[in-house]
């Protein structure tokens, strides 16, 4: 009996792709990276001798004035993030380019949130005393980590397709809470002004 090696297998299911399910224990690292940088946030905000002041800009009338227009700014920039992943997803429509304003915008958006999270931990620390404050000061320290998370996550492959909006949703929100409980509240208590 001669066997025809190209003749189709009878009875088998042919195997198709092969394809690999990604371990839970990878998304490990990003989220102790993500605890680690929280926790060391708050940690050092906490333990640190506030100094009162760390920066102001000539224009401005106060430190908080400051902090307030960079914290909207950065506020704004993550709104044209969320836009432009709508876009990015296929959700909206946009142009080619969506990709490179999502990406330039975050960047720019992280840019400028940054000298307002030095100022924060380095001139007042972890501050506890009203629950307004109390919940800027977690928060701010959630939203590094989570940024922490999103970007390790990035150069991930094989992701899930619904983490990465998730994770940017949860950054987003967080942002949102962080800006409401200070630059709105800031405005709000002593008026617009530069």
């Amino acid at each position: 009996m001669t066997v025809d090696p190209n003749a189709a297998t009878q009875g088998f299911p042919s195997p198709g792709p092969v394809r690999r399910r990604s371990h839970p224990a990878r998304y490990l690292v990003p989220a102790l990276a993500a605890a680690a940088v929280a926790v060391g946030l708050g940690a050092y905000g906490k333990v640190h001798d506030p100094a009162g002041t760390a920066f102001n800009i000539a224009g401005f009338s106060s430190t908080g004035a400051v902090k307030s227009w960079l914290a909207t700014t950065a506020f704004f920039l993550a709104l044209v993030q969320v836009v432009s992943a709508f876009m990015v997803y296929g959700r909206l429509p946009g142009p080619g380019w969506a990709p490179a304003l999502h990406r330039w915008s975050g960047r720019i958006a992280f840019l400028v949130a940054v000298p307002v999270a030095v100022h924060c931990l380095y001139a007042l620390g972890y501050q506890t005393y009203e629950s307004r404050v109390l919940w800027h000061s977690l928060l701010g320290c959630f939203f590094f980590g989570a940024f922490s998370a999103k970007m390790l996550l990035l150069r991930s492959e094989r992701l899930p397709g619904w983490l990465l909006p998730i994770i940017g949703g949860l950054v987003f929100a967080v942002l949102t809470a962080i800006w409401l409980t200070s630059a709105l509240w800031f405005f709000r208590t002593f008026g617009v002004t530069t």
